[in-house]
């Protein structure tokens, strides 16, 4: 594992390649060393590209609304322009 393997995924995540957004959200789930160093490059090689990007976390009772929220607050973020993608955690 190396530089190679993470331009691989920096390429990837900057293309909006899902496949590759899949696998590098796997990789840096991972508890293995050496994923966890190949993690590390990858996320030094996006940062720099992150811009004006924005991370809001939604929680609350199941039947509050949540999805209902995320879904109305997406589109209405479309429709200004902007692109939305949405991690849904299940702790």
């Amino acid at each position: 594992m190396g530089v190679l393997e993470a331009d691989f995924y920096i390429r990837g995540i900057l293309a909006s390649d899902r496949r590759v957004l899949a696998k590098a959200i796997t990789l840096l789930e991972s508890t293995r060393p050496e994923d966890q160093e190949l993690a590390w490059r990858v996320q030094e090689g996006i940062l720099p590209h992150s811009g004006g990007a924005m991370r809001i976390g939604i929680s609350g009772a199941p039947g509050a609304g949540k999805s209902t929220f995320i879904e109305a607050f997406g589109m209405y973020l479309i429709g200004q322009g902007r692109r939305v993608a949405v991690l849904a955690i299940d702790p």
